[in-house]
């Protein structure tokens, strides 16, 4: 699928002070990205908070989304979890007219064997109306997709077209690299990654800080599609130290500092997740006026 070659961006769920959905912020934040140049969103992905938010809330994100983009970049709608049976629910009652995939994580929690993930996204897979991207990320999920998990369920089923992979592994990478159908997209799932996942043979990221500092992101994993490798390395180097800091107390608390710093959202989240400390927002804001005057 070309939609999702380059920079794909996790898109957060901006809060108000009083912990509601700040719509506003969210059309902001699509036109920033829009005007600087990432290839595709994806909605209601981890970093959006879904686990945190009402049915409403969630469907209120969605024609928030859709409503702004206005058909301008391909959408990826996150629909997964670790009931197989009201994630093959969701697929048949949600709207999926405005999407060009669904992002589907492997089930967390339950620790399924291999044989159980791959019985999980078959049954995702013939009940899909669109393209699947799997998503796997073991340190959320407490279990790992192993590379021959994802090569038997890329060669089995012609709608799972591409893997989200965030095992930060990069054996694990290059194996599904090797092995994959020649289709099949390997995508990385983290910003630590990514250029790697890209020199290697991947198609690209769906990436978190690409979404507070799109246009460069975004021309790291272009240079590195071009094979580029110098160059793409050389801005990568300016943006690794903002890489670290965005995670370093979880996401999304941190890409919202940097959206804070912007001026295009509060920094609130969600319990059980905390907002940036007072020290980590000031790392960050030293990063943003460091990599500026850079760019100047």
């Amino acid at each position: 699928m070309k939609e999702l070659v380059g920079t794909g961006v996790a898109l957060v769920t901006p809060f108000k002070e009083d912990l509601s959905v700040d719509v506003t912020a969210l059309q902001n934040i699509v036109e920033y990205n829009i005007a600087n140049g990432v290839n595709y969103l994806v909605v209601l992905g981890t970093t959006g908070e879904p686990a945190t938010l009402t049915a409403e809330e969630k469907q209120l994100v969605i024609n928030t989304v859709v409503k702004v983009n206005a058909g301008r970049l391909p959408l990826v709608l996150g629909i997964g979890g670790n009931n197989t049976m009201a994630v093959v629910a969701e697929l048949k009652e949600r709207d999926l007219s405005n999407f060009s995939a669904i992002l589907s994580v492997s089930p967390y929690y339950n620790k399924p064997t291999q044989e159980g993930i791959y019985q999980h996204f078959k049954a995702i897979a013939l009940a899909s109306p669109k393209p699947i991207i799997v998503y796997n990320v073991p340190g959320r999920t407490g279990s790992n997709m192993l590379p021959s998990t994802t090569v038997r369920l890329a060669k089995d089923f012609d709608n799972i077209v591409a893997i989200k992979e965030a095992c930060g592994d990069m054996v694990q990478i290059l194996s599904i690299i090797k092995n994959k159908p020649k289709d099949f997209m390997v995508i990385s799932g983290d910003d630590f990654t990514a250029l790697s996942t890209v020199l290697a043979g991947g198609s690209g990221v769906i990436s978190v800080i690409g979404q507070g500092i799109p246009a460069e992101f975004s021309k790291v994993i272009s240079l590195g599609l071009e094979n580029n490798a110098a160059d793409a390395h050389a801005l990568y180097n300016t943006l690794h130290d903002g890489i670290d800091f965005i995670f370093r107390e979880g996401n999304p608390a941190g890409i919202k500092a940097i959206f804070e710093n912007l001026n295009l959202a509060t920094a609130k989240v969600r319990l059980p997740l905390l907002e940036a400390t007072p020290e980590l927002k000031a790392t960050i804001q030293t990063f943003m006026n460091s990599f500026n005057k850079q760019l100047v």
